[in-house]
């Protein structure tokens, strides 16, 4: 070994770094080092995937961090001042260095945190153990004295960070970037400086990226990164110098005459042996009431006295298995981790947070059905308590769950308060530049036309690979033919793409992870470097994203906030209110008559997981009569799968015969007729076929899903000898074997499948028992989604339920049931805040309902009381019941606004009395124009489409209704319910235009995408260039149109192609 890097940036560097940790690694393998630094910009976030792959690549992992130095306190945060920060490597030099540099960081992003995170020298002295250091880039803060031709300083400077390091542990960093002139300037100070303080000289190259050849790309980059071109003049740019990886002997070359300078760097790899020890399990003690001495012990209590509240008679089938459970959870340890879980979900529980019944393999559990932490039953639901936890291999279970949307934060809150704060905090992610988008950026960088930007990006199709971060541009070159042809014939969608290609998957931004939480045995800084979350400072996040994290062995769990359990809940609190019932969700009978009549119907809009259009279809036919098949349809509704659904169907109806391999399959697949649906029952497989344990069934399908060969082979070999052994015929034995590989790429989790079914089921019960309610509910959870609550509403109204206009003497905040109708909610009126609705209610409940208009200026004096928000309010009708035109109030708008302002003015002059409550109905309203009722009515439905998302007061198709009967035109409603078989039938339809989007062909031909509505539904219509040019005018919003065309259905949408269309 000649010579180590010890500066390296990796794309977490966030602004300037472009080379993947992959990358880096495999350069360093490439050129034979035997060691490598990594030193991102004040983050540790690449820390331990970086230790990880460098191990496996037989390379010397250095952890380090290139941190950010006050000039002052890290406390002071002054403009012009404390904005000025310095640069400074830091290297562990063992664990207590790395433990030290996480400190570090973290105080530089908690309390230090302006502009950068910065530290500053108080910290560096308190937390200096097991570190060394080096003066960093032109930067840092020695460099900059140089430039300044401050050697006095300099010298201080540097005998200061000798003093808090120690002398053997401070080098000053040269580097050999002779296209930059401040470089030579500053390599000449430090040589003398070294002579004069004998701080010795290390070499380092200030990589940003891997190869020379990614220049053009890393300057791309950051071109991307400061919204600049890069073509623009005086911007953040690198690309004067090469800050590749260099090898050894380009190292060597440079500083030739310095050979110290080279061997430090080997002398300091050779210093820092930092070991961490991953895979371990770091799980937190449960707090121990009084008097309990142990934790399975506890554990043991619970489940004795939470027994009868599950199960009426414990028979020896329940006993067994509990004492199975209980017995492998003591044998790995990790009785309080079914302690810390159980407790929060049951303080959720108590305070009326809606839980969901669990999610994933959790669920095999009985212990975790007795303890409250889900809510299936497993024994009754065939699910396998070693899907979840598996005895041969002790990893951290994992248990998942769902919470209300809007009250998770509560049971985060909670878990801080039991564990502190130092011990809890949420997991980071990482935004990365996806293959579209990557275009786009390039694109944009690189000053390309926007238009072949957009066509490329398009024709990139959707990535069902969430995992794959990079590599999907590749894979669309083969497999898009149009991408190809453009990118081997047209310059510059060439350049685009290569740029695109290199920006793939580079981390963009950091964020909080969706629901990822950690609890720590000790502080969480003892392992994790810890920062704001850049989007909240108030949120605490781990500095590692999840998978280094268990690979660290910290407890993490996923606390997801579900929409449909808000809706639950919501459901439940309306029902007590209004009825006095309380509902108990974990004892509703999961037979009800009403809820399959529910499901046969397919009347399923806002029901968890069976909503979309084509499950609809799938419920028709299948008809589901108990929850297995809700199950089943979870389970199946899925690409790949889906295929199997005709079957089921038909086998469920006795159409298609059921048929088995082997008599043996019959116990374990007769409830799916036949079809092997979820892995468990490949577990099951393994175990009564071949003599599988079934934690070596987990094995199994663990490594069939790994797709390795040798140990696929290996597992092959091994089931069908077990069957041989179980007197299974070998040909038999052979086709047994062929079920497993699909088994593994379609077989479904049957515990989360049972666990959103019944999440399902319950929607289900309380739409068919509570329908009013339920919708009530349903339209609150999505308020802030016009187009969603548009759809709802009409689902209403088709089942029955009016949903009433906003009215500003019985509207709330939300949507309200009121009798056997729902009044529409303030809040969801378009440009109209809660501050306003807030104030509305509260001077109505307290004054009562409003007589007039003057009464209600008179009494709402709110600031957010405003020209937008007034004139939405009256635009929807909230002033109906008033008994005053829109038009009227509309036409004297700015006149009611000036009486507003002169009330509130009299109001702050304490001349209470000028406006009291007998001032009569301001007389300088003047009535509108007059205008035909035709005219009124159409702009007053257009009011309300563009400011509720919905028609409320009417539907412009009601005055059509003759005509449109004279062109027998068919309802939407009734085309797509003859579904796939209308395929390219041909039909006319007639409804109003609601919204249209154009787009450029491929070939640079226009298209609409129009959105049409009639009474019964809405449709996609396509308009192709040829028909447009026909009757352009045509396609306008708002329009009343009948549209001749086919019907085409594609990925279960459909999509009404036109071929004529006129205006009425």
């Amino acid at each position: 070994m000649k010579f180590v890097h010890l500066h390296t940036h990796s794309h977490y560097s966030l602004l300037d770094g472009l080379a993947k940790i992959d990358d880096l690694v495999d350069r360093a393998k490439k050129l034979g080092m035997k060691a490598l630094a990594l030193t991102d910009h004040g983050n540790l976030y690449g820390a331990i995937e970086f230790y990880k792959k460098a191990i496996k690549a037989e390379i010397k992992p250095i952890l380090g961090v290139e941190t950010y130095v006050a000039p002052r306190s890290r406390f002071d945060k002054q403009a012009k001042i404390d904005d000025n920060y310095f640069h400074l490597i830091l290297l562990a030099e063992n664990n207590l260095g790395w433990k030290n540099i996480i400190k570090l960081i973290t105080k530089s992003h908690l309390e230090g945190f302006y502009y950068r995170p910065r530290v500053d020298k108080e910290i560096l002295r308190e937390y200096h153990e097991g570190i060394i250091a080096l003066s960093s880039c032109l930067a840092g803060e020695i460099p900059q004295l140089i430039l300044k031709n401050n050697f006095e300083q300099a010298e201080k400077t540097i005998k200061e960070y000798q003093e808090i390091f120690g002398s053997e542990n401070f080098f000053l960093e040269i580097s050999h970037h002779p296209n930059i002139p401040e470089t030579i300037k500053v390599n000449e100070g430090l040589k003398k400086l070294s002579e004069i303080t004998s701080a010795p000289l290390i070499a380092t190259q200030d990589i940003h990226y891997a190869k020379p050849e990614d220049a053009e790309y890393q300057d791309i980059l950051l071109a991307v990164q400061t919204n600049n071109k890069t073509s623009d003049e005086n911007r953040l740019s690198m690309k004067a110098e090469d800050f590749s990886m260099r090898s050894q002997e380009q190292m060597l070359e440079f500083f030739k005459d310095l050979p110290e300078a080279i061997e430090n760097t080997v002398k300091i790899s050779e210093r820092c042996n930092v070991n961490l020890i991953l895979n371990q399990i770091l799980l937190p003690a449960f707090p121990l009431p009084e008097g309990e001495n142990s934790a399975i012990d506890y554990l043991k209590k619970l489940i004795d006295e939470r027994l009868m509240s599950r199960f009426e008679v414990a028979d020896a089938k329940i006993t067994q298995r509990l004492d199975y459970e209980l017995a492998v959870i003591e044998k790995t340890g990790f009785a309080d981790y079914f302690l810390i879980v159980q407790d929060f979900v049951i303080w959720a529980k108590e305070r009326g947070i809606v839980v969901g019944p669990g999610r994933g393999s959790a669920a095999g559990s009985l212990v975790s059905y007795v303890l409250g932490i889900t809510d299936i039953d497993p024994l009754k639901y065939d699910l396998l308590f070693e899907r979840f936890l598996n005895p041969d291999r002790i990893s951290m279970p994992d248990i998942d769950l769902d919470f209300t949307d809007v009250r998770r934060d509560e049971v985060f809150a909670y878990i801080r308060q039991k564990y502190g704060e130092e011990r809890v905090a949420q997991i980071i992610t990482f935004g990365t530049m996806a293959a579209r988008a990557a275009i786009r950026d390039a694109g944009r960088a690189l000053g390309m036309n926007y238009g072949l930007c957009d066509m490329l990006s398009k024709l990139i199709p959707f990535n069902p690979t969430q995992g794959m971060k990079t590599g999907w541009l590749e894979k669309s070159l083969e497999n898009v033919p149009e991408l190809k042809e453009l990118y081997q014939n047209n310059p510059d969608a060439k350049k685009v793409i290569d740029a695109a290609q290199h920006l793939e998957g580079v981390a963009r931004h950091a964020s909080v992870h969706a629901c990822g939480i950690v609890i720590s045995k000790d502080p969480l800084t003892d392992y994790v470097p810890l920062q704001r979350a850049p989007q909240d400072e108030n949120i605490i996040i781990t500095q590692f994203e999840m998978h280094s994290i268990e690979d660290l062995g910290i407890l993490k769990m996923d606390l997801l906030g579900l929409k449909n359990l808000t809706t639950i809940e919501e459901t439940i609190r309306l029902v007590k209110e209004i009825h006095d019932e309380t509902i108990d969700m974990s004892k509703i009978p999961l037979d009800d008559k009403k809820v399959f009549k529910l499901l046969q119907e397919a009347d399923t809009t806002g029901v968890f997981q069976l909503e979309s259009s084509g499950v609809r279809r799938y419920l028709k036919e299948l008809k589901p009569t108990e929850l297995e098949d809700i199950i089943a349809m979870v389970a199946l509704y899925r690409p790949g799968p889906m295929e199997l659904i005709p079957s089921f169907i038909n086998r469920k109806h006795g159409r298609e015969k059921v048929q088995y391999l082997h008599p043996r399959l019959e116990p374990i697949l007769e409830k799916t007729y036949g079809i092997g649906i979820y892995q468990e029952q490949m577990m099951r497989i393994a175990r009564d076929l071949a003599g599988f344990t079934l934690a070596e069934a987990d094995t199994l399908r663990k490594a069939i899903g790994k797709k390795i060969k040798v140990l696929l082979e290996a597992q092959k070999e091994r089931l069908i000898k077990g069957m041989l052994e179980n007197g299974i015929d070998e040909v038999t034995a052979k086709k047994i074997w062929e079920l497993f590989p699909p088994f593994a790429r379609y077989g479904f989790n049957r515990s989360h499948a049972a666990c959103y079914a019944l999440i399902a089921y319950r929607t289900a019960y309380l739409k068919s028992h509570y329908p009013i309610e339920f919708m009530t509910a349903l339209l609150n959870a999505d308020s802030g989604d016009i187009e969603r609550i548009a759809y709802l509403v009409s689902e209403s109204q088709k089942s029955g339920v009016k949903v009433l206009a906003p009215d500003v003497n019985k509207s709330f905040v939300n949507f309200v049931p009121e009798e056997e109708n729902i009044r529409f909610g303030l809040l969801a009126i378009k440009n109209v805040g809660v501050n306003i609705v807030e104030a509305m209610i509260e001077e109505r409940q307290r004054g009562g309902p409003f007589q007039d208009l003057n009464d209600f200026l008179c009494r709402v004096r709110h600031k957010d009381l405003n020209k937008k928000s007034l004139e939405s309010l009256i635009k929807v009708g909230v002033f109906d019941s008033l008994n005053i035109q829109r038009l009227d109030l509309l036409a004297n708008l700015e006149s009611i606004l000036s009486f507003c302002q002169n009330i509130k003015k009299a109001q702050n002059s304490s001349q209470a009395g000028l406006f009291g409550t007998n001032y009569h109905s301001p007389e300088f309203l003047r009535q509108s124009a007059p205008s035909s009722r035709n005219s009124v009515l159409k702009e007053r439905l257009a009011w309300e489409r563009e400011l509720l998302g919905l028609y409320i007061s009417g539907h412009p198709l009601n005055q059509y209704h003759e005509k449109l009967n004279s062109y027998r035109v068919k309802p939407i409603k009734g085309i797509l319910a003859s579904e796939k078989q209308s395929n390219g039938n041909d039909y006319r339809i007639g409804g109003v235009i609601l919204k249209v989007k154009r787009i450029v062909s491929r070939v640079g031909q226009p298209i609409l995408f129009v959105t049409i509505e009639d009474l019964t539904g809405v449709l996609e219509v396509i308009v192709f260039s040829d028909t447009l040019a026909k009757n352009p005018t045509v396609w306008r919003e708002n329009n009343i149109v009948i549209i001749s065309g086919r019907l085409s259905w594609r990925n279960n949408e459909p999509k009404f192609i036109c071929q004529q269309a006129i205006e009425l």
